[in-house]
């Protein structure tokens, strides 16, 4: 049970149970520290270079350190050339500071929970251990993770958008409100049973991916046949199946999107943060709900270009860079979609694409090459009963993701209120 305090009236001098400090309004019997006054300790790592080989050593760097949680499917070992020093191998519950990336992502913090035996920790990560103000450092790592902190931590970073960093000296000084030990605990306990089911919601949207990638493999190569099909599959070029859109923003429709290919379509706006299209869209291309575009640039996942299909706008408009094309009725929208994103063009794409041909990060396809591309599909019928299956596994994926951004803002919302104090645990 939690003892939920009444906040209203903001901006009254008196609260019961509260006193007014520098940060805010604190409960009585929270105190607050700086960040150094509660460190036992705080080091640097080593500046170690990392190699492809798998080494005994894991080498966790920036990019490991996400928000909360190590990243472990990115793991880097360090080239056992190098002298180690032992002061840098990593122990559970240690908490882990990027102090160097982008300034969206600088002052990331995370827990080291043995996820990997005898790591070490690289030169752009400061490690945390703390005193005995602190009950334990998964409370710390909530509290460093929280909204109130991420402002703090923005605003003594220094440098550009691109490259930002916080020094040590300015990250001691930040100010932190502490609870007694005992309701540090209780938060602690409370939080980590959120994260609990994040992570098991997180862990089957995972394997309902990797079933959908099997099945994919599986079934739009026709290797398997759904029951009641046989005979072969009919060799066509993607343009016998598809018509090119060149159609232009005569209308002005100012819903410029790009193509993300972890994302799908998403506005420019909520891509970059801001507009990178003209002034004048009356030279982009519009296209319309149901509508494919390809985008040329390689990315993660994505060696060979990404198509994407606009699913969640009537209209768009976007670069003519972008190849777009609407599809002819022999032929399901969905099949070809989970065709496309399976991977199955990617060899014929390597095929046309034009030896060192990397212009401004694009692919050098032609379009006639394009439009040339050969593909295998089934019958009509066949490719109606395969896009049913995906798009049964796809419902299910949208019903757990759902589920966990529920969970997440769920408890977002927790750490606004128990980190604060204006919510309130009973800690007997």
């Amino acid at each position: 049970m939690r003892e939920v305090i009444n906040l209203n009236k903001e901006n009254s001098e008196t609260r019961d149970g509260f006193k007014k400090t520098k940060m805010g309004w604190i409960p009585n019997d929270w105190e607050i520290f700086t960040l150094k006054e509660v460190l036992e300790e705080y080091r640097l790592g080593g500046n170690y270079a990392n190699t492809d080989v798998i080494s005994d050593t894991p080498l966790i760097k920036m990019g490991n350190v996400g928000r909360g949680n190590i990243i472990t499917d990115k793991i880097e070992y360090l080239d056992e050339s190098q002298t180690v020093n032992h002061e840098d191998f990593l122990k559970y519950g240690d908490i882990l500071f990027n102090t160097r990336n982008t300034l969206e992502l600088v002052g990331k913090v995370a827990i080291w929970k043995n996820e990997l035996k005898n790591a070490l920790y690289n030169s752009n990560l400061l490690r945390l251990t703390f005193n005995h103000h602190v009950e334990n450092s998964f409370f710390m790592n909530y509290c460093l993770n929280s909204d109130n902190s991420l402002r703090i931590l923005r605003r003594i970073a220094t440098g550009t958008t691109s490259v930002a960093a916080i020094y040590t000296k300015d990250l001691l000084k930040i100010t932190i409100p502490l609870p007694p030990l005992p309701e540090q605990r209780k938060i602690a306990e409370i939080l980590s049973t959120w994260d609990e089911a994040i992570d098991k919601v997180s862990q089957l949207i995972e394997k309902l991916e990797v079933r959908k990638k099997g099945l994919m493999q599986q079934l739009l190569t026709g290797k398997k046949r759904l029951p009641g099909f046989e005979g072969e599959w009919e060799e066509i070029t993607l343009g016998e199946i598809t018509e090119r859109i060149t159609t232009k923003n005569t209308e002005l429709n100012d819903n410029v999107v790009t193509i993300s290919a972890q994302r799908g379509f998403i506005r420019q706006e909520d891509f970059f943060n801001k507009r990178v299209a003209s002034k004048t869209l009356s030279g982009y291309y519009l296209i319309k709900r149901g509508d494919f575009a390809y985008n040329k640039s390689y990315s993660k996942g994505y060696p060979m270009g990404a198509f994407k299909r606009l699913d969640h706008l009537d209209k768009a408009v976007v670069t003519t860079l972008y190849i777009c094309f609407s599809l002819k009725k022999n032929v399901n929208s969905d099949f070809l979609l989970n065709y496309f994103e399976g991977g199955l063009l990617v060899k014929n794409l390597m095929k046309i694409a034009q030896e060192g041909g990397r212009a401004h990060g694009l692919l050098n396809i032609g379009i006639k090459d394009f439009f040339n591309l050969k593909l295998t599909i089934p019958t009509l019928k066949e490719q109606d009963k395969i896009a049913d299956l995906l798009n049964t596994i796809d419902q299910e994926i949208n019903y757990y993701a759902k589920s966990l951004e529920l969970l997440q803002e769920q408890k977002k919302g927790l750490m606004q209120q128990l980190l604060t104090g204006k919510t309130r645990v009973k800690t007997s």
